[in-house]
């Protein structure tokens, strides 16, 4: 699906999707069933939208960079894995 399409595009390169070894950027596989994010807040739409949007560390923010719709598609995709 697109989600898919946008993290292939752009996600990929830091993030593996299907395992939870870490790149330049954490595995994300298994993401939604979580109890916490690196930064320790809880795995939610909005927390992980946040960290989509804002960016964190050496990640930038997507916000300038992806539109609104390829970010939640992103999002979908990210609760696929």
């Amino acid at each position: 699906g697109k989600g898919k399409e946008v993290f292939a595009a752009n996600c990929v390169v830091c993030h593996n999707a299907d395992n939870n070894v870490k790149k330049t950027g954490p595995g994300l596989k298994g993401l939604y069933k979580r109890d916490k994010l690196n930064s320790g807040a809880k795995v939610t739409d909005a927390a992980v939208m946040k960290l989509i949007n804002e960016g964190v560390e050496t990640m930038p923010a997507y916000s300038d960079i992806l539109s609104e719709e390829e970010r939640r598609h992103v999002l979908a995709y990210l609760k696929t894995l």
